[in-house]
């Protein structure tokens, strides 16, 4: 009986060993985090931007016969669309605030407008043809609120408010009969006039990360430019002003920051090679 019930515990001891190494399994290998290498700069960034111009002239006026006479408007007054250019400098504050200060050249806008009333040495009614341009530099402090960043996008909107110096060229007055466009008056010319005036700027855009301090910033503004002084008195007319402007432009540029906190995957060093 004795090597019976021995016999019976052998084989069970054996059995339970088997079903152990069956059922073994290793040990988890804990998960560690990759760890990532952190670039901590300043806040400050530069940029610089081009755009197209769709310029609107609010109006134009001036005096007949002189200071002393009667104001009228130009039946006509239109500026081509122009482009633009500026620079600038900033500082991000956090992930949603920031700020920069911007100074833009506004070229090249082509002013055409027409007055209708009498010639001088041409008997008949008569309509003018005044030829101009004008160009300007805006200063503007902005502010920007960066909505959130999605990707490698990050949109925002933004205010600004300024200055502007509109500059114009002179003015070109030549009238003509109405009945016969071919006998006209002499041309005169007005002195153009130059001034600053207060401007206030809306924004929108979205920036675009290229890398981990640079960007590209996409984005449409709106200025609108007070109202000044356009072109002196000459030859009986005059002074002229104009009644300020409205400007669309669509812009595209680049800001490199010193202050972005960049994460990139850390990698150890290679292991040497070591050859047997």
């Amino acid at each position: 009986m004795k090597r019976i019930l021995s016999g019976v515990v052998a084989v069970l001891l054996s059995g339970t060993a088997a079903i152990a190494a069956d059922i073994y399994q290793p040990p988890v290998e804990p998960i560690v985090e990759q760890p990532v290498e952190v670039i901590q700069t300043s806040g400050w960034y530069l940029r610089g931007d081009v755009g197209y111009a769709w310029n609107n002239l609010r109006g134009a006026n001036f005096y007949q016969g002189g200071p002393g006479g009667s104001i009228a408007e130009f039946a006509t007054a239109e500026i081509d669309d122009s482009w633009v250019a500026g620079v600038g400098v900033g500082y991000q504050f956090n992930n949603y605030l920031r700020t920069d200060v911007t100074l833009d050249y506004w070229g090249g806008g082509d002013f055409a407008g027409s007055t209708f009333g009498g010639c001088g040495s041409v008997v008949g009614p008569c309509v003018s043809s005044d030829v101009s341009s004008v160009s300007a530099w805006s200063l503007m402090a902005n502010a920007y609120v960066d909505i959130g960043t999605y990707g490698a996008f990050t949109p925002y909107v933004g205010a600004g408010v300024g200055a502007t110096h509109v500059k114009w060229d002179k003015l070109r007055n030549t009238s003509c009969s109405v009945s016969n466009p071919g006998a006209c008056d002499p041309t005169t010319e007005h002195e153009g006039e130059s001034k600053w005036r207060f401007t206030y700027a809306l924004m929108a855009g979205t920036a675009i990360d290229l890398t981990c301090n640079l960007k590209a910033d996409v984005g449409y503004r709106f200025r609108q430019v007070d109202d000044g002084n356009m072109f002196g008195y000459a030859n009986g007319g005059g002074p002229g002003y104009d009644e300020g402007f409205y400007i669309h432009e669509a812009r595209a540029g680049l800001r490199y920051s010193f202050g972005n906190v960049c994460e990139v995957p850390y990698e150890p060093p290679p292991e040497p090679i070591v050859y047997k």
